[in-house]
C-alpha cells in the first residue's frame, strides 16, 4: 500500500522533469518530484548551464583579444580561472534556486532519493537518509535523462573524464584531448583552447559536427583550427593508459594517406562520444515498461509508455537529446495526464544549438538528407559579410543556408554558422511553424543593419532573387 498518493509523480528534476512538474501543478494535479541529486538535474548543475557559463568567459576573452580591430587597445588581460569557476557555480546556484522557488510557488513536493517502479507502478523511494517510501500516483513521468558512454576498452575514472567533469576541472589543463567532435566535444575544445589549453579534438566520423550540414561542418572545423585546436577526423583512438598525472593514447593519422599511428600524452582525456538513457535501477521491466532495440523507452505521441499511467520524456525516448525538447515533452505528458488535448512534437522542427566558436544553429533537413528523401531541392546561401551587420559587427565569414523544395517553396531546413547563430535559427523555425516558406521569408522586412538580414537574403537566394551577395 502506498504511504502517500499523488496525481502525478515526476522522477527527475532536469529541464524535462521540472517543467513537467510545474505544468502538471498548473493544470490542477497534485504533484511531487523525486530527485536523487540536486534540483535542476544534470543539465542545470553539471552540463548545459555550466558549459555555457564557461563558454561565455571564453567568448569575452576572444572579444577582448580582437578588440584592437575595433580601435580598442586592451593590455594586461589575465585569466582568473578560479573566478571563472566561481561564476559558473553562481550561475548554477541562481538557476537551481529559481527552480526550487517555482516548486514552492506551485505547491510541488520534492522527495529526495532514488526512485524505482514496482509491479503496481507505484514508486519506491530509497531516501537519502536511508528511509524507504512507497509513493502512489495516478500517473508517473520518468525524466531521468542520460549518462555518458565511454569508448570500447576505456572506463571513466581519474583523468579520463566525461563532459560534465570537464566543465568543473580545477585548473586549465596544459594539454587536453577530447574524443568526439559533436556539439559537446566541440564546445569543450573551443572553450579550453581559448583559455590556454593545447587541445586535440578527435572524431571517428569524417567531419566535425557530423550531424550538421556539410557546409556548416567545414566552416566550424576551419574556425576550430584557427583557435589552435588540432582537429583529427576519421580518427579512432586506441591504447588508452591513464595514471595519476596524465593519460596517454594512440590515434590513426589522418586520411587520405595514413602512414601509421601517432601517440599523445595529455593532462586529461575527455570522452564526449555519446550518451545513453539513464534507466538503470528504475524497475522498468517489473512495471511492464518496454525498451526498444536502442535501449530507449518506447512511447507514443503523447509520451505514454507501454504501461498505462507511466510516461517517459527527454533523453529516455527517441528524438534529439536536447533540453528544450525534453521540456516540451514534459508539457505534453502533463497535459495528457490531465485529459487535455495535446499534439505530438514535430521532431524535425526542433532547433539545435551548438555554442562553440563559431556558433551553430540548425533545424530540419540538411541538403544531403533532403536530396536523399527525394525532394526537388533548392538552396539559398548567404555569408554574413553580404549584409551590413556582418561587417559592422566583425563577422563576415558566418553563413546562413536555407534548404527548401522548389515546387511549393517549403522550408525543409535551416543552417547557420557564425555569431549569434543559436539565436538567429529561431526565426527560420518560427517561419516554418507558422506555415511559411522561403518565399515568405524573403519578403519579411528586417531591421538594418543586423545579422538577421542575412537570414532574409538566404530566403531570397533560395527564391532566385538575391539582392546582397
Amino acid at each position: 500500500m502506498a504511504e502517500t498518493s499523488y496525481d502525478c509523480i515526476v522522477v527527475g528534476s532536469g529541464p524535462g522533469g521540472y517543467v513537467a512538474a510545474i505544468r502538471a501543478a498548473q493544470v490542477g494535479l497534485k504533484t511531487a518530484v523525486i530527485e536523487r541529486d540536486k534540483i535542476g538535474g544534470r543539465c542545470l548543475n553539471y552540463a548545459c548551464i555550466p558549459a555555457k557559463a564557461v563558454l561565455r568567459s571564453a567568448d569575452l576573452l576572444s572579444e577582448i583579444r580582437e578588440s584592437e580591430e575595433f580601435g580598442l587597445r586592451v593590455s594586461g588581460v589575465e585569466i582568473d580561472y578560479a573566478a571563472i569557476q566561481a561564476r559558473r557555480e553562481k550561475v548554477v546556484t541562481t538557476l537551481t534556486s529559481g527552480v526550487g522557488g517555482l516548486f514552492k510557488k506551485n505547491a510541488i513536493d520534492v522527495i529526495g532519493g532514488d526512485a524505482a517502479l514496482n509491479a503496481d507502478a507505484d514508486v519506491l523511494v530509497q531516501g537519502v537518509d536511508g528511509e524507504q517510501l512507497v509513493v502512489g500516483a495516478r500517473s508517473v513521468i520518468l525524466a531521468t535523462g542520460s549518462v555518458g558512454r565511454a569508448i570500447p576498452g576505456v572506463k571513466f575514472g581519474g583523468r579520463v573524464i566525461g563532459t560534465e567533469e570537464a566543465w568543473a576541472l580545477p585548473e586549465v589543463p596544459a594539454r587536453l584531448a577530447v574524443i568526439g567532435a559533436g556539439a559537446s566535444g566541440a564546445e569543450i575544445a573551443s572553450a579550453f583552447a581559448r583559455l590556454g589549453s593545447e587541445v586535440i579534438l578527435l572524431e571517428m566520423l569524417d567531419r566535425v559536427l557530423p550531424s550538421e550540414d556539410a557546409d556548416i561542418s567545414r566552416l566550424v572545423e576551419r574556425g576550430l583550427k584557427r583557435q589552435g585546436i588540432a582537429v583529427h577526423t576519421g580518427t579512432p583512438v586506441a591504447d588508452v593508459k591513464a595514471n595519476e598525472a596524465s593519460v596517454s593514447f594512440s590515434y590513426a593519422r589522418e586520411s587520405p594517406s595514413p602512414s601509421g599511428d601517432d601517440a599523445a600524452q595529455v593532462d586529461y582525456l575527455v570522452i564526449a562520444a555519446g550518451r545513453g538513457a539513464d534507466v538503470e535501477g528504475l524497475g522498468l521491466a517489473e512495471a511492464g515498461v518496454e525498451l526498444d532495440a536502442r535501449g530507449l523507452v518506447q512511447v507514443d505521441g503523447a509520451l505514454r509508455t507501454t504501461r498505462a499511467g507511466v510516461y517517459a520524456i527527454g533523453d529516455l525516448v527517441a528524438g534529439p537529446a536536447l533540453a528544450h525538447k525534453a521540456s516540451d515533452e514534459g508539457i505534453i505528458a502533463a497535459e495528457d495526464i490531465a485529459g487535455r488535448d495535446t499534439h505530438p512534437i514535430a521532431y524535425g522542427d526542433i532547433p539545435r544549438a551548438t555554442f562553440c566558436t563559431p556558433n551553430v544553429g540548425s533545424f530540419g533537413l540538411t541538403e544531403e538528407q533532403a536530396r536523399e528523401q527525394g525532394y526537388e531541392v533548392v538552396v539559398g546561401k548567404v555569408q554574413y559579410g553580404a549584409v551590413g551587420g556582418g561587417t559592422v559587427y566583425g563577422d563576415r565569414t558566418g553563413l546562413v543556408k536555407v534548404v527548401g523544395e522548389s515546387r511549393y517553396g517549403e522550408l525543409l531546413g535551416g543552417h547557420i554558422v557564425g555569431s549569434r547563430a543559436t539565436e538567429l535559427i529561431q526565426e527560420l523555425v518560427n517561419v516554418r511553424a507558422l506555415e511559411g516558406g522561403f518565399p515568405e521569408l524573403a519578403r519579411i522586412i528586417h531591421g538594418h543593419p543586423t545579422l538577421s538580414e542575412a537570414v532574409m537574403e538566404a530566403g531570397r537566394a533560395a527564391d532566385g532573387w538575391l539582392i546582397h551577395g
